[in-house]
């Protein structure tokens, strides 16, 4: 784990990168990535127990988080390299021809922090399935997390991995899914109503914790600690993650028109505006 005395100036330092990143390129998911500063800052800064340096691709001995909805990849590279994975100034190749940091995180160019290709929907919980159930028959006690947008439930792998988890009792899991309401071609009500989620995993043989606030450090931290007490319990566990697309920039904030859009040079000084520099830009 890496501490930082300073989570909420974090979040808005982490939200400068992600649209600076976005901006630079003018390419990249900005809306879906804001929406999740707070998730991944008290998962790589107050949760999760890792060895940041040197990485160990094996995660044995560790928490493990595995990205499914990888096109929020801004927010998980800026958390990453504040956290010690890799040097902050990398962050300045995002998108870039040669870059570790492709627009979906991928494997090949061995960047620390990153376990899986994602971003093609639906996967990523049967990847953190899977090692969910090597740590346990392993006798390795961590945990295992995972991140889901709302919309991705709608591919039906999600829910074979769901079911197969229940059936073999896989109680060191915790999946979250970042429900905002949002995909890219609109709100999931008008794309494709998932009706009620919590009775659907509860259904399915999961504990469900819902997190209303999920942009509030301290409900995001409440919603989590009660998840965590549940392992162990014979049933995996998923955390209703309730946040805003494109949080913390007014004109960017509960709209799907952000999901995959880059911020023109005028639209971006009105972002950074919004959220003064705390740590220094990269």
């Amino acid at each position: 784990m890496t501490k930082h005395p300073d989570l909420p100036a974090l979040c808005t330092q982490i939200r400068r990168d992600i649209l600076r990143m976005v901006h630079a390129v003018q390419s990249g998911h900005p809306g879906g990535s804001l929406g999740c500063t707070e998730f991944f800052v008290d998962l790589y800064f107050r949760r999760m127990r890792y060895t940041a340096h040197p990485f160990s691709m094996d995660g044995i001995g560790e928490d493990l988080f595995f990205l499914s909805n990888g096109h929020i990849s801004p927010v998980f590279y800026s958390a990453l390299a504040r956290s010690g994975h890799f040097p902050i100034s990398e962050l300045a190749t995002f998108r870039k021809i040669n870059s570790r940091l492709q627009g979906h995180p991928t494997t090949h160019e061995g960047l620390p922090g990153v376990r899986i290709a994602s971003g093609s929907l639906g996967q990523g919980l049967s990847v953190a399935l899977g090692a969910a159930l090597a740590k346990k028959r392993n006798g390795d006690t961590h945990t295992v997390y995972s991140l889901h947008g709302d919309g991705e439930l709608q591919e039906g792998q999600i829910w074979e991995a769901a079911m197969y988890a229940a059936g073999n009792l896989v109680d060191n899991l915790i999946a979250t899914v970042d429900v905002n309401g949002q995909q890219i071609d609109g709100a999931t009500q008008d794309v494709l109503p998932m009706g009620d989620l919590r009775a659907k995993f509860e259904a399915f043989g999961w504990t469900v914790v819902s997190v209303e606030q999920g942009n509030d450090l301290n409900a995001l931290a409440l919603g989590m600690e009660l998840a965590q007490a549940e392992l162990g319990q014979g049933r995996p566990v998923c955390v209703l993650l309730h946040t805003s697309m494109g949080y913390g920039v007014d004109f960017m904030q509960g709209t799907h028109h952000w999901h995959g859009i880059a911020p023109s040079d005028e639209q971006l000084n009105r972002a950074l505006a919004q959220l003064p520099e705390t740590l220094g830009d990269y």
